[in-house]
This record gives structure tokens, C-alpha cells and sequence, in this order.
């Protein structure tokens, strides 16, 4: 992966339209440790291209495969 795809470059809105979720469970997942954004001063959350990548294939696992969070999580970790 290049260091591009690492920059993080999205706002949570952005991110959350990309991967096709609410906001909310943008915030969620960062709040049980699945993803973690950075973040840049008034702790505005910035996602990467890295990140969309990661946040899309535990989507995909979930309504495709019916995998749950956690689940994914794991699968993710392994692969």
C-alpha cells in the first residue's frame, strides 16, 4: 500500500457516503476500536483511502455474508 492510500484526506461525511453508512456508525465503530481515524485539530476525524478500503469489506462481510461486527473484525485481522 503507498503512502497515499494511508494520507488521511476524508471528513466523516465523505467517508460515511463512500462506504454507504450513517455517520453514527462511523462514530460507533471508532468507539468500539474497529477503525480509528485520525484526527486533525478540534478533533475533526479524517479518514484515509486505507481506511474507506477496510470500512467497505467489513460492509461487504456483513450484508453479503451475514457476518456480524465482530466477526468481520476477526476475518479482517486474519486475511
Amino acid at each position: 500500500m503507498d503512502q497515499k492510500e494511508q494520507e488521511p484526506m476524508y471528513i466523516i461525511s465523505i467517508a460515511a457516503k463512500m462506504v454507504g453508512v450513517q455517520t453514527n456508525t462511523l462514530r460507533y465503530y471508532e468507539k468500539i476500536g474497529i477503525i480509528e481515524p485520525s484526527r486533525a485539530r478540534g478533533r475533526i476525524r479524517f479518514y484515509s483511502e486505507k481506511d474507506i478500503i477496510y470500512l467497505r469489506k467489513v460492509k461487504q462481510l456483513m450484508e453479503e455474508l451475514g457476518v456480524n461486527l465482530a466477526g468481520a473484525e476477526v476475518i479482517l485481522r486474519v486475511v
